[in-house]
């Protein structure tokens, strides 16, 4: 009975959502969820360091074995969309110094592995969410609840992963 953990993210500077989720046996649960937050009166210098540090400290708190981001969905704001990027390089960097291996999914991924439909809205991801957590209530805040999303979404491709991979 061995428990796998994955911490997913939600990346973004003024609020990034982070969820871990255990696997045992092919059950899941849901470990924490939150969302790191940055104050709009510091410098993006600062507002990334400060994500550093926190996601740093989840890595220690809950020691996953793998993480899940999702990719960018480059939208209309270029000015978002690169604050993000800058958020994104972040988490990545964090979770590469801590040797846990990095897997990245698209928006699309996701939503077919929890939903089984590419089109599926924000509210019926985050039902999905609860359903499969078997939670009370759907977690909150909303970045908090994709970022859980993306987790799941690496716990069921995982054991494909591994097989691929054990295949080389």
């Amino acid at each position: 009975m061995t428990a796998t953990r994955t911490i997913g993210i939600d990346p973004g500077t003024a609020r990034m959502g982070w969820g871990v989720v255990e696997e045992t046996d092919g059950v899941l649960r849901l470990v924490d969820c939150g969302v790191l937050t940055t104050s709009a009166g510091l410098s993006q210098a600062e507002r990334l360091l400060l994500l550093y540090n926190e996601l740093r400290h989840l890595i220690e708190q809950y020691h996953p074995a793998a993480a899940a981001i999702e990719e960018l969905f480059f939208g209309k704001n270029v000015n978002t969309a690169l604050t993000v990027g800058q958020a994104r390089g972040v988490v990545l960097l964090t979770l590469a110094q801590a040797g846990i291996p990095v897997y990245e999914y698209k928006p699309l991924q996701v939503k077919q592995a929890l939903a089984g439909y590419g089109g599926a809205d924000k509210r019926q991801m985050q039902e999905m969410v609860r359903l499969t957590l078997r939670l009370p209530a759907i977690p909150r805040p909303d970045d908090a609840a994709d970022a859980v999303a993306v987790a799941i979404c690496h716990t069921y491709a995982a054991p494909m992963i591994r097989r691929i991979e054990e295949g080389r």
